[in-house]
């Protein structure tokens, strides 16, 4: 086979710093201007800067073989990697656009990618970028372009789990579980579920006799969804919201993940549900309840912005806040106080990535803007007797560097759904009112 030459854009190296071991035995050459960029973002306290920093010292370890501007193999097997910069622009200036600014970082590495395909025409040129205008940019100039999948759980945001299945019956089975008799399904139809599935039982003789139930393993019997009326103001609008509160209050479920659009819920049920636990006079199951969501672009320094730590968070944390609010009656001295003894505490996932945590409720907000090693470590640091939940809306992501099928939630959803300690369902029915579900739904 062939050998080509591979140009990376900087977000490649951003996404993954091991990308450079990725392209078997071709070449890669490092356009100057990456170089620049990367180094920019070595500051940063979040997966980029630690990708920054760690790709920096792959490039320093292969300096040290060799020199990088002649070119260095980059590992056994792999190809040869080296350093380049873009010259004699003029030629190429016919064929470009009169608009064209080599000012423009992604024109420089494009204009890189151009003199190596001019002066390697035997050899197949490719620019790998996670950017599609600049995929745009390249094919227009005639230049092979290849996207860097990274992480990628499932083929597109519509296979995601749902937590949530149809199931074919026999007419009295159904008759069966709501006389409150135990339910097995056979070992292998269990086979075609994951632990705390929600199924919808149909009868195969009457699709309008139908049951809900949640399959927990082959060895246990079909459980009657608990209904939680009520709780802080909170009663389930929908099976969705159902499904989700069953879940919110099994102390056996460590892991909850509720993914759903703007106004389906899932975030005040599940605050909702931590301060029932929480509060609950008699048997509180939870020491305090915590709600943290990711400072986009995350671990971004919080001092950069004015006044007290509490004041800079304020606009991170304002929708958790309007929430907390909401379901206290708009007792602000209240949540004051409870804020002010710890039982409750709102925190900057910078901070709480640092911590051991025990016995306590904890929310993670919209968690598809995290990449899946920035959620494995805040999930390391869940300590015995707490539950973590995880919110989102994988069509709502902010972080540049996951989508909807690498982000973190995405990942967390399909990887964890085996384990009967986890559970998720999907909420796809908008609450928060008629022209937040139209909006939703047509814009």
């Amino acid at each position: 086979m062939a050998k080509k030459t591979y140009i990376l854009d900087t977000n490649v190296y951003l996404t993954d710093f091991r990308s450079i071991y990725s392209f078997k035995n071709n070449d890669i050459v490092v356009p100057f201007k990456v170089l620049e960029e990367i180094d920019k973002h070595k500051k940063r306290q979040d997966t980029v800067g630690y990708n920054s920093r760690q790709i920096i010292k792959v490039f320093d370890e292969l300096r040290s073989k060799g020199s990088l501007n002649k070119g260095v193999r980059i590992d056994r097997g792999k190809g040869i990697a080296t350093v380049g910069r873009y010259h004699d622009v003029e030629s190429f200036k016919p064929s470009w656009p009169p608009s064209w600014d080599l000012a423009d970082p992604d024109n420089q590495i494009i204009a890189t990618a151009m003199t190596v395909a001019r002066d390697n025409p035997t050899r197949k040129t490719i620019v790998v970028t996670r950017d599609i205008n600049m995929r745009v940019k390249c094919d227009s100039l005639g230049l092979v372009t290849e996207d860097y999948i990274l992480n990628q759980v499932v083929e597109s945001a519509e296979h995601v789990y749902t937590g949530f299945t149809q199931h074919l019956v026999d007419d009295q089975v159904i008759d069966q579980f709501y006389e409150s008799e135990e339910i097995h399904l056979d070992e292998n139809e269990s086979k075609k579920f994951y632990p705390n599935q929600f199924i919808l039982l149909v009868s195969n003789a009457n699709d309008k006799k139908t049951a809900l139930a949640r399959f927990v393993d082959h060895n246990f019997p079909l459980r009657h969804i608990t209904e939680h009326k009520n709780v802080w103001g909170v009663s389930a609008r929908n099976k969705e919201q159902s499904f989700a509160m069953d879940l919110l209050h099994d102390p056996s479920v460590a892991l909850v993940s509720l993914v759903g659009k703007a106004g389906s819920g899932k975030t005040l049920c599940a605050i909702a549900a931590g301060l029932g636990q929480v509060m609950d006079a008699q048997n509180p199951l939870y020491t305090r309840l915590i709600v943290s969501r990711p400072i986009q672009p995350m671990g971004k320094d919080l001092g950069y912005l004015p006044g007290s730590m509490e004041e800079k968070m304020s606009p991170w944390l304002a929708p958790i806040q309007d929430n907390l609010r909401a379901l206290m009656g708009n007792d602000k001295a209240t949540l004051a106080a409870y804020m002010q003894d710890g039982t409750i505490e709102l925190e900057a996932l910078t901070y709480i990535r640092g911590r051991s945590i025990s016995n306590a409720f904890i929310i993670i907000d919209e968690a598809q803007n995290l990449t899946r090693h920035e959620l494995k470590t805040i999930l390391t640091r869940v300590g015995e007797g707490t539950k973590i939940i995880l919110t989102g809306d994988v069509e709502q992501i902010d972080n540049v560097y996951v989508d909807e099928t690498s982000n973190g939630l995405t990942y967390a959803v399909e990887e964890l759904k085996k384990y009967d300690i986890t559970g998720h369902v999907t909420l796809k029915k908008g609450e928060r009112s008629k022209l937040a579900s139209i909006a939703a739904k047509n814009l």
